[in-house]
């Protein structure tokens, strides 16, 4: 079975889902941030692919992408990375990127280099669900790769319905139709959209990202779906400890620590 749906499986609530961007702070220390991410708890990673062009982005995971591809990080050196993580990894490792590098380096290669390094799905931010069902899934289905779709407060419940039926893994809820970056708390529209999604009784699991950052959004987002994506919150205490994993989720854990009897860390 897939690693992220057996996450699911075993733990339907309350999973802490981290982000960050390959090649920052340092080109080389991707391996390391997760192998640290996996021993203090943290239930799923997204590796972040850096494109020049993110336009789902707020200006932190920006500034990591510029920052990243001046260390010189291209898909071809993020997957030597991650080559041997299998060796001694088990949680369930995600790939987030914009269509453009992948297509330079060929979707099949790129699933194909997925599966080589233990790599369970795939979230495209610009990829539209038409052109996904028409000219991507068979191939992903292929090699087992998630392709995890996201939705916002704007997508119709239609479309919210159709990607429920035709992807696996889960579903990626942004919390608003803004780019990413950390807020004090949601408020009753968006925790009303969390609901809504969640009185739908969709098939897959949902995961709550954009915004996520401290105690109050954590809870309002696991409330409401099986738990929550933090990103930019972790890149910002990534870059002030200098690449330091283990200071920078200490520190995590802390802007949590109220929430953490809910949270395995």
């Amino acid at each position: 079975m897939n690693r992220i749906n057996q996450l699911f499986q075993n733990s339907p609530k309350n999973l802490l889902s981290i982000y960050f961007c390959a090649g920052c702070p340092t080109l080389d220390g991707t391996a390391d941030v997760i192998r640290t991410l996996e021993k203090n708890g943290v239930d799923m990673i997204e590796i972040g692919i850096p494109f020049s062009d993110p336009m789902a982005d707020g200006i932190v995971i920006q500034d990591a992408a510029t920052r990243a591809l001046r260390n010189g990080m291209s898909l071809r050196i993020l997957f030597d990375q991650l080559r041997d993580i299998r060796r001694d990894v088990r949680i369930p490792l995600i790939l987030m990127g914009y269509l453009n590098p992948i297509l330079h380096f060929g979707f099949e290669a790129f699933c194909r280099k997925c599966t080589e390094c233990g790599i369970d799905g795939v979230i495209i931010p610009d990829l539209p669900f038409r052109e996904y069902e028409a000219n991507y899934k068979a191939v992903a289905q292929k090699y087992d790769i998630r392709i995890i779709m996201l939705i916002t407060p704007e997508t119709s419940e239609k479309r919210v319905r159709e990607i429920d039926a035709h992807t696996d893994g889960f579903i990626y809820m942004v919390s608003s139709a803004a780019t990413t970056g950390a807020q004090k708390d949601f408020d009753t529209r968006k925790q009303a959209y969390f609901k809504k999604i969640q009185d739908m009784n969709l098939r897959n699991p949902r995961m709550v990202g954009f915004g996520i950052s401290n105690k109050q959004t954590f809870d309002a987002a696991c409330s409401h779906s099986s738990g929550a994506i933090i990103g930019s919150r972790f890149v910002t205490l990534l870059n002030e400890y200098k690449g330091d994993a283990g200071k920078a989720v200490a520190h995590l854990k802390e802007d949590l620590e109220q929430g953490l009897s809910l949270i395995h860390i």
